[in-house]
């Protein structure tokens, strides 16, 4: 993963890590939101993360306020995620997706553009982007569901071999 390796992630229940304590996993980094209309992503987000995840993939939730659509604590977001969507996959505390604050991570991540050569700011809750363990990151908006086959695709061709 290389450029990403380094980078800090505080984790939803408090502890520090690095990008690359994923190792060669496929990473879905999504910015996530309890109150968003695009929660129900949750759902199948998780679904990908139960039939990825033995073969070498994970996805790795950001909660984000930035859109005004988050709760107010860790521990209430971890308990909506779990108890209304069950989900088992990793999330960080809440970050900033845009801005001069911005978490590192989305810092890189957005520089990469989508399938229509756009990149910069994430325009919504729930954008996806698909970390290949040799660092390529593949981009899809909030409204391209995280089962889609473009998404499938990419997360078939990314598994480690």
């Amino acid at each position: 993963m290389g450029r990403f390796d380094d980078i800090e992630i505080t984790t939803i229940k408090g502890e520090t890590t690095t990008f690359g304590s994923f190792g060669d996993k496929a990473v879905l980094v999504v910015n996530v939101a309890s109150r968003c209309g695009l929660a129900p992503q949750y759902e199948q987000l998780e679904e990908l993360q139960r039939t990825y995840g033995p073969r070498g993939f994970t996805v790795l939730g950001f909660p984000s306020n930035q859109f005004l659509q988050e709760l107010g604590s860790s521990e209430a977001i971890e308990e909506y995620c779990s108890t209304t969507w069950g989900v088992s996959f990793p999330m960080s505390e809440k970050v900033k997706v845009n801005g001069r604050s911005a978490h590192p991570l989305y810092r890189e991540l957005t520089q990469a553009p989508d399938a229509s050569g756009k990149a910069g700011r994430v325009i919504w809750n729930f954008e996806k982007f698909l970390v290949a363990p040799d660092g390529t990151v593949t981009r899809f908006r909030p409204t391209v569901k995280p089962d889609a086959p473009e998404v499938v695709a990419a997360i078939e061709a990314a598994l480690p071999a």
